[in-house]
């Protein structure tokens, strides 16, 4: 049965309450990271609106990169197993010469004691579990990058070192594919810090060393917040890179 949009739910315009019905089918997972999603002229038809008014609604989509039109091909939803979105979130480039390609160590993944902060900053209760990932991340054999991950129990049950070791690509696209969470956003502090003798050893660096703290919380569909990670930086010979519109 095609979808009614009820006109007194929203004074919204009708191709942002069509964005707003296909972000919640993205949500329930009707259509999964990859998938190429309904036609216009089939959106159309099930919510019972003009085939411009679904083209507004994915133009909004595609320009937020939660969907990916191919010419020729269709409508897909975005994926971070695309190539070009390798390193979407990540803003560290080296200060000269390649591309920075980055290999992964996953040194833990426990269930951690509850951390107030980080329990808020997921919207969780304090008594909601949560997994603490510890990782290496390095770039011609060099160690740049230690990052601290929390992640909800209840989203990631299961999650286990040896999983996170053994999946090859990135990690944002490993939530992907084992447990259906996409991020689509994220927001960061970044401060100068100096290294601490538990983390230095991590990063071949002297103790008290300077590096960049970027501390980052990542969101699913609907805004919900899934991931908190705090990654330390060594800027030697590389620097964070932002290009702002």
């Amino acid at each position: 049965m095609p979808a009614v949009i009820n006109p007194v739910a929203s004074f919204s315009p009708l191709y942002a309450q069509i964005k707003a019905l296909i972000l919640a089918r993205l949500q329930a997972s009707e259509w999964l990271p990859g998938e190429a999603i309904p036609s216009e002229m089939e959106l159309a038809a099930r919510y019972l609106v003009s085939q411009g008014t679904v083209r507004k609604a994915i133009d909004e989509l595609a320009s937020e990169s939660l969907l990916v039109r191919k010419q020729g091909k269709g409508t897909f939803v975005a994926t971070h197993q695309r190539e070009d979105w390798h390193y979407r979130f990540l803003r560290l480039a080296p200060d000269v010469g390649q591309q920075l390609l980055l290999k992964n160590h996953f040194l833990l993944c426990e269930i951690a004691k509850p951390n107030p902060r980080i329990s808020q900053l997921l919207q969780l209760s304090a008594e909601e579990g949560l997994f603490r990932i510890e990782r290496v991340q390095s770039f011609s054999g060099k160690p740049i990058v230690f990052e601290e991950i929390w992640l909800p129990v209840t989203r990631f049950e299961g999650l286990t070192l040896d999983a996170l070791k053994s999946w090859p690509g990135l990690t944002y696209a490993f939530y992907e594919s084992k447990y259906a969470t996409h991020m689509v956003r994220a927001e960061e502090q970044i401060k100068a810090t100096s290294l601490e003798a538990s983390i230095a050893c991590h990063l071949d660096l002297a103790i008290g060393s300077s590096v960049l703290s970027v501390e980052r919380v990542a969101f699913t569909y609907g805004d919900q917040p899934v991931e908190v990670r705090r990654a330390l930086y060594d800027t030697t010979e590389h620097h964070y890179e932002n290009k702002l519109n």
